[in-house]
């Protein structure tokens, strides 16, 4: 909070006769307000030792200006001089008691110390008398979202909501605790009934219409967003949920429709572009939906789900050299996606890419996908191969989470059998049968020797 800094660029002037002031060594008059205004301009552009030298000046020519030694307690707080803020905007407090900024300030000195209560103390003593109750109590609400109190702190927001029913930041962080909290029911139930005396808050349709749609209420979805549009017939958000509900109700002209009107109301973005390419595909329109992608990534080629989209095209008419390259390029934006490293190893095993396959599988695992299938399709990879030693230590973590599963047993079977570890071998073979009879066929196919073999060592 820096006291004027929302107007310091309207003092170039009083800016450059502090710098002048400064290369002569001449000491020239400010007043009080002309100094915070030069304080606060050097404050926001990081320039703290300028921001002390104009403060000392200040003080020097205005000792006992409040403003400027609320200034001098924000300094001491940037600079973690905790104590010796405190000390000051007590003293400052003892003065002007009914200074709510003085309470302010002291609650966030304690609140950069992560004395959270201590803050609320502060602003709850600020609330008896502040002009401004919805700044303390969005303050008091982000005290609250510190110490993971939730509830305190969605009715923080609520009462900042009473006082201005225009805190759209309240709204959201409302809405916010509700889903933290797992209360959707509860949060429909507060926003029906803050429409009902705003029925013209686009936001707070918009939001409702979110809840619905998370509940897979879609007609009342669709009805919610409506509402947002008729409240403001240019809110992009609300005609880009009604899109996605219109997709999950396969009505997919009407999406292209929803989703083209943004782009003729504001700037084109790549998630319309996306949008309207999987509504094509739906469809069967494959050459609109490319020509969509494509758009898509004109307008944001970092935006590695237009890559995965075209990736999918491409698996689909079997193009797999290509979809290669697109799923490349979706993993250079996000290396973490596990999705992306399962296409990349199907894809590469299309290719009979059997390395890069395998890696693929590794990648996924290692980023935390462990699913069944990607355990065995990594197995079934390193048996092929003949890595056993490797396809063992793989079935030792697979077993972690799947101890005992007649498809890992069988695969024990086969891979002990190729270690030479036969009577590891038969025992897992007992198991895997004892779960499923017919399992023995699948071993066969992927250990072709280990029948005849087997036989033999009987």
């Amino acid at each position: 909070m820096h006291l004027g800094s929302s107007h310091h660029e309207d003092f170039d002037f009083p800016i450059e006769k502090f710098e002048m002031m400064l290369k002569t060594n001449e000491i020239l008059f400010f007043d009080a307000s002309e100094f915070e205004n030069i304080i606060a301009h050097y404050m926001d552009s990081g320039r703290l030792a300028l921001a002390k030298k104009a403060l000392k000046l200040a003080l020097d020519q205005h000792p006992s200006a409040t403003n400027l030694l609320l200034m001098k307690a924000e300094i001491l707080s940037f600079e973690d001089k905790f104590d010796s803020a405190i000390s000051l905007l007590q003293d400052l407090k003892a003065l002007e008691p009914n200074n709510e900024e003085i309470y302010i300030l002291i609650a966030n000195v304690y609140s950069k110390q992560d004395l959270h209560n201590e803050a609320i103390k502060v602003l709850d003593e600020a609330l008896k008398f502040a002009d401004d109750l919805v700044e303390i109590h969005s303050i008091m609400g982000m005290e609250y979202l510190f110490l993971e109190d939730f509830d305190k702190a969605k009715n923080s927001y609520i009462s900042c909501l009473e006082n201005d029913e225009n805190d759209y930041t309240a709204l959201y962080n409302i809405i916010y605790c509700f889903d933290f909290l797992d209360q959707s029911e509860e949060a429909i139930i507060f926003l029906k009934s803050f429409l009902d005396n705003n029925p013209y808050c686009e936001v707070a349709w918009h939001q409702l219409g979110k809840l619905y749609f998370e509940a897979k209420n879609y007609s009342k979805a669709l009805e919610a967003f409506d509402f947002a549009i008729i409240s403001d017939d240019y809110f992009i958000g609300a005609y880009l949920e009604k899109g996605k509900v219109l997709e999950r109700l396969h009505r997919y002209k009407e999406a292209i429709e929803c989703y083209t009107l943004t782009l003729q109301i504001d700037d084109p973005t790549a998630f319309a572009y996306l949008r309207i390419g999987k509504c094509f595909l739906k469809l069967n329109q494959p050459e609109n939906a490319l020509k969509n992608y494509k758009k898509a990534l004109h307008e944001d080629p970092l935006l590695d789900k237009v890559w995965l989209a075209l990736t999918d095209f491409h698996i689909k008419i079997k193009d797999f050299k290509k979809a290669l390259y697109y799923i490349n390029k979706a993993i250079n934006i996000d290396e973490e996606n596990v999705l992306y490293w399962k296409h990349y190893a199907i894809i590469n095993l299309e290719l009979d890419n059997i390395q890069d396959s395998a890696f693929g599988l590794k990648k996924s695992l290692e980023l935390g996908n462990y699913e069944l299938d990607t355990w065995l399709n990594r197995i079934d990879l390193l048996i092929n191969t003949q890595e056993f030693e490797e396809a063992f230590l793989t079935l030792k973590q697979a077993e972690d989470f799947f101890p005992n599963h007649p498809e890992l047993d069988f695969r024990f079977a086969g891979v002990h059998f190729e270690l030479g570890d036969f009577e590891m071998a038969k025992l897992h073979l007992d198991s895997a049968l004892e779960n499923n009879p017919e399992i023995l066929s699948l071993l066969v196919d992927l250990f072709p020797s280990f029948d005849v073999n087997m036989k033999k060592k009987d």
